[in-house]
C-alpha cells in the first residue's frame, strides 16, 4: 500500500488549507494517487488528542481511506520528540496505518515556533524525532524535507539525519527554505541519494505537467513523485501522470482541463456539493470554490466573467458565471 522501491507512485501533497478531507475525497476518485497524505496534526507542549486527530483525518474513521478507497497517511508537525511520539501512538491508535513527519513546511507561523522547516537546522533533532516515532509505532514512518534552510548544500547532513533515523521514505520538495515557492526547483540533488542514502525518495515540486513529471524522473531516477499545486491547476493532471507512469486510472479522460468551463463547473460543482454534504455552511463553500478558482488561474482566463466569479455572493452566481464563459 505505500512506496515500494523502483516501483511508480503518485501521492497526493498535504497543503494545508486547501487538501482537507472533502478535497482529498473528490481529488482521488480517479484512482491516480497511491495515498493521500493529510494535512498536519500540529502539536506543541502536548499530544494531540483522539479528538483533534480525527478533526484533522476524518477518514481515520472509514479505515483511513477517502471513500473512493484511496489510503491517507497521518502527518504530524511539531518539534518535540516525546509530544511527536504520542501523538503517533494516539494516531494508530485512531486508525492510522502509517505516519509522515514534517520537517518541510516554510510558513513563518510555523519555523517561528521552531516548527517545520526550522528543524533543517537542526539534524540532530530530526534523528531524535524519527527515533522516538519509531519506537513507538509499528507502522511505517516517513519524512517530508526540503533541500535545506538557505543552501542546497545542507541537504547532506539532513538526509544523513532521514537515514540515521530510520525513515521508510523521504519526500523531498526540491526548494531551500528561503526559496519558499519561487520559480524553479533543483532536482540534482535527490540524484544523489541512491548512491549515498537508502532512503527511498518521492520528488515533490513544481510537478504541473506530464512532460515535468518524465523529466524529474530522468533528472533524478525516482520513480514516486508528490503532487500539489499541479493537481488544483488541472484535476486531470493526476490521471495523465499516472498514465505517463504506467499506473492504471478510473479517469478516462485525462486529457488537460485548460479553459474548458463546463468541466471546471462540474468539478468544482462536486467539490461543494461534497463541502455541503460534509456540513460546511455555503457562504463558506463558496469562499473555498473561489480561492479554488484563484489558485487554478481561472480568474486570469477572461475578465469578462471572472470578475463575476470574484465578486459573486452566491455559489449559484458562482456557477452561473461559469456557465456564461462556457
Amino acid at each position: 500500500m505505500w512506496l515500494v522501491p523502483d516501483r511508480p507512485a503518485l501521492v497526493l501533497a498535504p497543503m494545508e488549507g486547501v487538501f482537507d478531507a472533502v478535497a482529498r475525497a473528490v481529488l482521488s476518485e480517479s484512482g491516480a494517487f497511491a495515498w493521500c497524505v493529510a494535512e498536519f496534526v500540529r502539536v506543541a507542549r502536548i499530544p494531540a488528542g483522539r479528538r483533534q486527530i480525527i478533526a484533522c483525518v476524518p477518514e481515520l474513521a472509514h479505515g483511513a481511506r477517502t471513500p473512493s478507497g484511496t489510503p491517507v497517511q497521518v502527518q504530524i508537525l511539531g518539534n518535540r520528540p516525546e509530544v511527536i511520539a504520542e501523538t503517533a501512538v494516539r494516531a494508530v491508535a485512531a486508525g492510522a496505518t502509517a505516519i509522515d513527519l514534517n520537517f518541510g513546511c516554510p510558513g513563518p507561523l510555523v519555523t517561528g515556533r521552531g516548527g517545520g522547516a526550522a528543524l533543517l537546522r537542526d539534524p540532530p533533532r530530526i534523528v531524535r524525532i524519527l527515533c522516538a516515532v519509531r519506537e513507538a509505532v509499528a507502522v511505517p514512518v516517513s519524512a517530508k524535507i526540503r533541500l535545506g534552510w538557505n543552501s542546497a548544500g545542507e541537504f547532506g547532513a539532513i538526509m544523513d539525519a532521514v537515514a540515521r533515523g530510520g525513515a521508510s521514505w523521504a519526500t523531498v520538495h526540491a526548494r531551500t527554505r528561503a526559496q519558499q515557492y519561487d520559480p524553479g526547483v533543483d532536482w540534482t540533488p535527490l540524484a544523489r541519494v541512491g548512491e549515498r542514502w537508502p532512503v527511498p525518495v518521492i520528488a515533490n515540486g513544481d510537478l504541473f505537467s506530464a512532460d515535468d513529471i518524465h523529466r524529474c524522473a530522468e533528472a533524478t531516477g525516482c520513480r514516486a513523485f508528490m503532487m500539489g499545486r499541479g493537481a488544483i491547476r488541472d484535476p486531470a493532471l493526476p490521471a495523465a501522470a499516472a498514465r505517463v507512469l504506467g499506473l492504471p486510472t478510473r479517469d478516462g479522460n485525462p486529457a488537460p482541463f485548460g479553459n474548458d468551463t463546463i468541466r471546471w463547473r462540474s468539478f468544482l460543482e462536486r467539490l461543494a456539493a461534497r463541502d455541503l454534504a460534509n456540513g460546511r455552511e455555503a457562504r463558506y463553500t463558496l469562499v473555498r470554490v473561489k480561492q479554488w478558482m484563484a489558485m487554478a488561474r481561472l480568474v486570469g482566463f477572461d475578465p469578462s466573467w471572472s470578475a463575476r466569479i470574484r465578486h459573486a455572493r452566491t455559489l449559484d452566481e458562482a456557477f452561473d458565471a461559469l456557465r456564461i464563459a462556457a
